[in-house]
């Protein structure tokens, strides 16, 4: 069982990781060549649809994170699944104090200083999340070989 909880934290991890490079490299720089006139309406349709991608990854995330510090696989650094937690504790702090405050000015429309700070402020998140990859795999490898 506890297996099957390493894998569904690396899935959910690398999974996550993936958005994130892809809305940091691509979706996000792209809010520019919206043009002003469909702008509120592309940021409603952004948040609504990017919810229903992102939040059971998540969620799920999270819960599993939380599952490996308190039972941890033998053999794994105590250290490893700490880290992870604090990583996301990162990622999810930068969501809610970075992120979702630009998405809110950029729903009233489109405002090139908070899409630069969008920008900016989401490397957090991608660093964040590739550590969390990086570190989610050496777990599955240790809990594969255990």
């Amino acid at each position: 069982m506890l297996n099957a909880v390493v894998v569904l934290h690396a899935s959910v991890t690398l999974f996550m990781c993936g958005v994130i490079w892809f809305v940091q490299v691509v979706h996000y720089p792209l809010f520019a060549a919206v043009g002003a006139p469909f702008f509120r309406n592309y940021e409603d349709q952004h948040a609504r649809r990017t919810t229903w991608v992102v939040a059971p990854p998540m969620l799920l995330e999270l819960a599993s994170a939380i599952a490996l510090v308190a039972v941890r696989p033998s053999g794994m650094p105590v250290w490893m699944p700490i880290a992870g937690l604090g990583l996301l504790a990162i990622v999810w702090g930068s969501t809610a104090w970075a992120q979702v405050p630009q998405h809110r000015i950029l729903g009233s429309g489109f405002e090139p200083r908070a899409h630069r700070a969008l920008v900016r402020s989401n490397w957090i998140r991608t660093v964040g999340w590739s550590a969390r990859g990086a570190l989610a795999l050496a777990m599955l490898v240790m809990s594969a070989t255990a």
